[in-house]
């Protein structure tokens, strides 16, 4: 494919799937973080009732992502791996007790309250190793040659387990405005009582880390304020604070929908700022997209099957939620 810019087409895609995970199952973790948060069974069941249909369609995304940076990036993705082992094994684990938990905390009456702390459990395990995961690559990842260079607890500092918190709170704001827009009646109000707290602390997390970014690098703090760059990042950190203040008003006003969207942006906006800060880096501090990226001959065969595969699955998820638009009744089981 002359012409083409191939491993920054790759990068694109890869942070499109990244960014796609990160909003679509970051609120159906939220509703499982919620869960012990939910003052009565009807509550729960409903809850788990509005995200039952999409969760695992949700999560088709965190594998594109793997795969994508697999078969695009395999340096970056042997590095990755090796230096990150720990914290995504945490989360694959917290993801299969999730999944199992939707499928047997209906069959049992005795044994529910064990699917309820799987469901949640699992849910935080998942949300927290996403965001150690998050701040082991802020922290930046040792590389000599072609090799990770660190060692088996590098993952492990302040800033890791303090993004680790931030993402679990980020995923509950999520979960919280998800169940105002999707329940109804008592959930509702309940979520809504939940997610007055939930996204100020969302606020003040992102300052928190984005603060703490510019601090500890001289070149996260160069790519926002070095030369002109000012003049073009500058949207972004103005944009959360009207974002983050008609969010709070949307709650207030007792919005349905705009509450729920709010976050979502406010993760895109957080999303963009990270990108600001990394680029052109795949993993700080030395790595780049370029350096990580396979041959173009490859990059150009697999970029056809992407060409199939994003549209379908941008295809049945859309309709997947269109077919399961609406408020969720505590009685409209969906098993």
């Amino acid at each position: 494919m002359p012409g083409l810019d191939l491993p920054f087409v790759w990068a694109g895609l890869i942070a499109f799937a990244v960014l796609a995970y990160v909003l679509l199952d970051g609120f159906d973790l939220g509703v499982g973080l919620l869960f012990p948060l939910l003052k009565s069974k009807r509550q729960r069941d409903a809850a788990m009732n509005s995200v039952a249909p999409v969760w695992d369609g949700n999560e088709t995304w965190l594998i594109l992502g793997g795969g994508g940076l697999y078969a695009a990036f395999p340096l970056a993705y042997a590095v990755l791996l090796t230096a990150l082992y720990a914290p995504i094994i945490a989360m694959l684990i917290g993801l299969v007790l999730r999944g199992v938990a939707f499928e047997y905390r209906w069959r049992t009456e005795r044994g529910r309250w064990m699917w309820d702390f799987a469901f949640t459990f699992g849910s935080l395990t998942a949300a927290f190793s996403q965001g150690l995961t998050l701040g082991a690559l802020v922290d930046g990842i040792a590389i000599e040659g072609r090799a990770y260079a660190g060692g088996w607890w590098d993952w492990l500092s302040p800033l890791s387990v303090v993004t680790g918190i931030a993402l679990v709170v980020g995923y509950a704001a999520l979960g919280a405005t998800w169940l105002v827009m999707k329940g109804t009646e008592d959930l509702e109000q309940r979520a809504r009582q939940l997610a007055t707290w939930l996204c100020p602390a969302l606020l003040v997390c992102i300052g928190l880390i984005s603060a703490w970014m510019l601090l500890m690098r001289p070149e996260f703090n160069a790519r926002w304020f070095a030369g002109a760059s000012i003049h073009y990042v500058a949207p972004v950190p103005v944009l959360t604070v009207m974002v983050g203040l008609g969010l709070l008003q949307g709650l207030r006003s007792g919005q349905h929908v705009g509450p729920f969207l709010g976050t979502m942006l406010l993760f895109v906006l957080s999303f963009i700022g990270l990108a600001i800060s990394f680029y052109p880096n795949l993993l700080p501090p030395d790595l780049s997209f370029r350096a990580a990226a396979a041959p173009d001959k490859s990059l150009s065969f697999l970029l056809v099957g992407a060409a199939v595969l994003i549209p379908l699955i941008l295809l049945y998820t859309s309709y997947s939620y269109w077919v399961f638009r609406g408020k969720v009744a505590p009685d409209d089981g969906y098993h």
